[in-house]
């Protein structure tokens, strides 16, 4: 493996870093957050200049890059603020159009997003099916040449504003293997029966459109099945396993921004006569958050380039997602206590990401998930 990145990804890096701090604005992204707001008009944006699915070939919109190109444009954008993320997660669920659809699919689906015509999202969870997602009762029962989808998802990524959604549902519910009973089935948001309902009042990532979604009788067309009847629990976990690098990359940009945001405050922040960076135990601290941010970042790439190279190791994706993680959370709780009590008041930018950051343990998979992941693999 090269620890070198090439001449174009620095470029990628440096343009990714340059498209978020030049749209970022404080006052606007506290105004976003307090009204839970999501910001379509810098989605746009990035969909013009190729931020969103540049990892996909041409031919379906993308720019025919790696993960490891995405990686670190969702590194850079977190950068500068977690929210700025969301609008290259306006894509999620598609990837699985990517990996197991149909070409008629994948051209039907996949420019449309990169374009910024679109929005996709990815109805998994339930009320009561989370980590265990083949508990998932959604059905979709064949009628004819038409699938008849029944049910309710929850916490859902871009619900309000999605046009499609790359949904989970019970197929086969008396099929011997627990794990062939479920199948994935593109559902159009402006068909009759499909409901949404935003959820308010997250602790955090208020920029990202979240909802709860009930499905009733909602009538799709039999090629709307995306793979094989019965393949959805394989199709969705391989999402999931492939998709926990990106939030790896979230992780590590926000750890990484707030880190540099603090050094600036001790350096400037005056306490008993003199900078709070003078003294040893401050500084101690950062050392050791720059290390770990340094530590998640090469594990971080090393898997994205695995996936790149075709060596794909879901313990791996577990592990970056993990450590990454739990790494945000420690390091932004730790630099707000250096702040004082400026970090516990929204003038000041860590405030939020203090909030914001805690979901990547959650979302695509909670940290003990991860963690059974990575025990199954040593275990055998």
């Amino acid at each position: 493996m090269e620890f070198e990145l090439t001449e174009e990804q620095k470029d990628i890096k440096n343009a990714a870093r340059e498209f978020a701090e030049k749209e970022y604005d404080e006052t606007r992204f506290r105004e976003l957050d307090e009204k839970e707001e999501f910001p379509l008009d810098i989605w746009k944006k990035a969909c013009e200049l190729g931020f969103v699915g540049l990892h996909w070939p041409e031919e379906y919109g993308g720019q025919g890059l790696g993960y490891l190109d995405g990686v670190l444009v969702m590194e850079e954008f977190a950068r500068v603020d977690v929210g700025m993320t969301f609008t290259l997660a306006t894509i999620f669920g598609a990837d699985i159009i990517y990996l197991f659809g149909s070409e008629e699919q994948k051209q039907k689906y996949l420019p449309p997003l990169c374009k910024g015509e679109w929005i996709c999202g990815g109805a998994f969870t339930e009320p009561d099916a989370g980590t265990d997602l083949l508990a998932a009762k959604t059905s979709a029962v064949l009628d004819g040449d038409e699938w008849v989808i029944n049910g309710n998802k929850m916490f859902i990524t871009n619900g309000t504003h999605a046009n499609f959604f790359v949904t989970l549902c019970l197929t086969d519910p008396d099929a011997q293997k627990r794990s062939a009973r479920h199948s994935i089935i593109i559902v159009e948001t402006d068909r009759p029966g499909v409901e949404r309902s935003k959820i308010h009042g997250k602790m955090g990532i208020r920029l990202s459109d979240t909802a709860e979604i009930a499905f009733k009788d909602v009538r799709v067309p039999k090629e709307n099945l995306v793979g094989k009847r019965g393949a959805g629990a394989r199709q969705t976990l391989t999402f999931f396993d492939i998709g926990r690098i990106w939030v790896a990359a979230q992780a590590v940009g926000a750890a990484q921004g707030i880190l540099e945001k603090t050094i600036e405050h001790v350096k400037t922040r005056q306490t008993f006569g003199m900078p709070v960076a003078w003294n040893q135990d401050i500084q101690f601290r950062l050392a050791k958050h720059a290390t770990w941010i340094e530590a998640c970042r090469a594990l971080l790439y090393k898997a994205a380039w695995r996936i790149d190279k075709g060596d794909f190791d879901p313990t791996l994706s577990a592990m970056t997602k993990w450590y990454a993680a739990r790494m945000a959370v420690e390091v932004i709780d730790d630099c707000l206590q250096m702040h004082g009590g400026y970090g516990y008041i929204n003038e000041y930018p860590i405030e939020r990401a203090y909030r914001d950051v805690k979901v990547l343990e959650i979302y695509e998979g909670v940290r003990e998930a991860e963690l059974m992941t990575i025990a199954r693999s040593l275990l055998a």
